[in-house]
């Protein structure tokens, strides 16, 4: 059941900062007004807290083409982004965060797929907070809260309550460990990554030690609960975590990040373990291992390998491109392998090519692209992917040729 009381509420508070759209970064100074009262009445001034409001995000145009052959008919869509970051802090240790996403999207993918309307509006959280404000047969306009939340700290605690990215990841592409908010490694467009409806205990013990609790509801009402420890020994980051998945799976995990050499090397395991009344449901034993380097200043690879003891069937290419729903749903091959290097000849220009292998799925992704910036705050995106796979005992192969430009302020 879907929070109407709380998505107005979060609706109302979306609208309180929006006169603040005029400037990137506004502060106002409480001290000010008590600076005032005091000459007034006389009494004596007291030191108050600042409050200040940041405001920031970008503006983008995204247009994707989807053909199997280019000399074949191409399937186009074009989309306009537009995301705002509202931030507002009361003093150092209270701050409120509201962040949204705005998209208009046109062209044949509305036009041909009859469920892209509502799957663009489908959000997985406790609270239903994405709206299509306004369809048609061949445009539709989103719009969506993904961070809403409090953050108090008091010394060595920290407490966030509300929409939020919990990150317990370590590697590089694929994360076990990555609990509460999975994402799909193609979806290069969506750098912030989703949310998750949660509340977060965060204890620091050390420099880079901590131990942490977090709860999330989706919105389904399952729960998912797990608590997680980090601390450094011998110059290595380690985590262990343990907890429970969507109310079905007992959850236990390791995560490290540490060098050899100038080598970094990267790894997350996570076991699945189904609880009594999760019918049919079976273990699933995650493990992956990753190294990265930077060659110089201006090249940098990385390599990763992942296992999984029961990866998921799928049989479409939807499936495939949109990734798994959790982290236990990350992998649709007993083993996969990736693979990325990055060139940055000039300051202005950056250059990559990346690549995944399904063995079981006698597949590949091979995915190069280009970023080059325009101006101040300007940039310019080119992106190819390219899928091999077989589904269904049916070789598909598909292209998705992208070009953004992209304005932040």
């Amino acid at each position: 059941m879907k929070r109407s009381i709380l998505t107005a509420t979060l609706l109302l508070w979306a609208m309180l900062p929006s006169a603040a759209l005029a400037s990137v970064s506004r502060e106002i100074s409480a001290a000010d007004t008590v600076k005032t009262a005091a000459i007034l009445t006389g009494s004596p001034e007291e030191e108050e807290p600042k409050v200040s409001l940041t405001v920031g995000g970008y503006t983008s145009w995204l247009h994707m083409a989807i053909f199997e052959k280019p000399s074949e008919p191409w399937i186009n869509s074009s989309m306009l982004h537009n995301r705002l970051n509202f931030k507002a802090y009361a003093g150092s240790k209270v701050t409120f965060a509201l962040e949204l996403r705005n998209r208009f999207v046109t062209g044949d993918m509305v036009a041909l797929d009859p469920s892209y309307v509502s799957n663009l509006s489908a959000d997985a959280g406790w609270a239903d907070l994405s709206w299509n404000i306004s369809k048609g047969s061949s445009y539709v306009m989103n719009a969506m809260i993904d961070r809403a939340y409090i953050d108090f700290t008091a010394g060595q605690l920290q407490v966030r309550a509300g929409r939020q990215r919990i990150n317990w990841s370590q590697a590089l592409v694929w994360n076990p460990n990555d609990l509460f908010n999975t994402y799909s490694f193609f979806d290069f467009d969506y750098v912030e990554r989703p949310g998750s409806d949660a509340l977060r205990f965060i204890y620091s013990t050390g420099p880079s030690s901590a131990v942490e609790a977090a709860v999330k509801v989706d919105g389904s009402n399952r729960i998912t609960a797990a608590a997680l420890g980090r601390f450094n020994i011998f110059n290595t980051d380690l985590q262990f975590l343990a907890g429970v998945t969507d109310d079905e799976y007992f959850t236990a995990g390791t995560g490290l990040s540490g060098a050899i050499g100038s080598v970094s090397v990267r790894g997350e395991a996570t076991l699945f373990a189904p609880l009594k009344g999760a019918e049919g449901e079976k273990y699933n034993f995650l493990a992956t291992i990753g190294v990265d380097k930077t060659f110089s200043d201006k090249v940098t690879a990385l390599a990763q390998v992942m296992y999984s003891s029961n990866p998921v069937d799928i049989s479409s290419f939807n499936e495939l491109y949109g990734g798994g729903l959790t982290a236990r749903q990350l992998a649709f091959s007993e083993f996969s392998a990736a693979g990325q290097i990055t060139c940055t000849p000039f300051p202005l220009l950056s250059l990559s090519l990346s690549g995944i292998w399904f063995p079981d799925l006698d597949g590949f992704y091979a995915g190069p692209s280009v970023d080059f910036s325009l101006a101040e705050n300007v940039d310019f995106t080119f992106l190819w992917q390219h899928f091999k796979s077989t589904l269904a005992n049916e070789e598909t192969k598909i292209n998705l040729g992208f070009i953004r430009i992209r304005y932040s302020f």
